[in-house]
């Protein structure tokens, strides 16, 4: 089983509209409504691709309901979300048919109280008993402790389950000193916690800061990864065009599918970003095009930057 805690869950609207014009009025043509957050994305991916997941984090009011009414109907999730009092938040992504180009509305996530994250935290320690692998991903909620990711990467270690995260800012850098075996950051992430906007270097700068392994997803430049057993490229063979909401979520879930099967490192990068790019073709987060996966998967190439880390 893996496992992905996901703090802030969310209820994912995604509109798609002929053409995005400031101060006009809009005809939506198309509405899509999933469970969303970072985590919760990544185990949609992981479960369409076979694996079984159980999800965790926290869930409250009227739209929490709505998100575990989709996650119950969703083959091969287990929903293990903790309540609490407040209400589980909404985010918007709207798509514009014309140029592809999608605008993304993140409402605040729920006050989580010191008894509800103390709460959590017993509850992830139970179910680290039965994963394989965890995922810890997305922004805190407010009232969740700063070094949050940082104590659950810990717990996560003391457990003997490797552990992969995908976070920004603060918690990003208090949790790569927690020493996780995979950090997923994007070139944005990756520059503010190491200082360096080469790639390259930046994602050895981040291991030596603590990660056992770093990959960063690039956008449409595809990815770098430093890990122990060397340093590798991967780009897509060609620009795909759609909806990049989602994406870095289906990558990190193509390295945590990499990781339970146990493929070396090429082949765990050429999954992850063969379902990255597969990501942009899918109409919504947390989804991706089949056949574009296949088809990408045989194409790319993962080139090997040195041979030692």
């Amino acid at each position: 089983m893996i496992l992905t805690v996901t703090l802030n869950t969310a209820l994912d609207l995604t509109y798609r509209v002929p053409a995005l014009r400031p101060h006009a009025t809009h005809r939506v043509t198309d509405v899509r409504e999933r469970p969303g957050g970072k985590g919760l994305n990544v185990a949609r991916v992981l479960a369409a691709l076979g694996h079984q997941v159980t999800v965790t984090g926290f869930v409250g009011g009227p739209t929490g309901r709505v998100v575990q009414e989709h996650l119950t109907a969703t083959t091969g999730i287990v929903d293990a979300l903790v309540p609490v009092a407040g209400t589980t938040r909404r985010t918007v992504a709207v798509v514009d048919a014309r140029t592809g180009d999608t605008t993304q509305l993140n409402e605040p996530g729920p006050v989580i109280a010191p008894a509800e994250w103390s709460a959590f935290q017993e509850a992830y320690e139970g179910l680290l008993a039965d994963a394989d692998a965890v995922a810890l991903c997305g922004s805190l909620p407010p009232g969740v402790p700063v070094g949050a990711y940082a104590v659950l990467v810990r717990t996560a270690r003391a457990a003997g389950v490797p552990v992969l995260l995908d976070t920004s800012g603060e918690p990003l850098r208090r949790g790569v000193a927690a020493r996780p075996d995979i950090v997923k950051p994007n070139a944005t992430e990756l520059a503010e916690l190491t200082g360096s906007h080469e790639p390259s270097r930046a994602t050895q700068d981040a291991r030596r800061r603590g990660a056992h392994a770093v990959v960063a997803s690039l956008g449409v430049e595809g990815l770098v990864a430093a890990t122990p057993e060397g340093r590798w490229r991967a780009v897509p063979p060609a620009r795909i065009h759609g909806n990049p909401t989602g994406a870095g979520d289906s990558l990190a879930a193509g390295l945590l599918s990499g990781l339970v099967d146990r493929l070396p490192w090429p082949e765990r990068l050429a999954r992850a970003l063969a379902l990255s790019a597969a990501t942009v073709l899918a109409p919504v987060a947390g989804e991706f095009d089949h056949s574009a996966y296949e088809e990408l998967l045989g194409r790319l190439t993962v080139i090997p930057e040195v041979t030692a880390a």
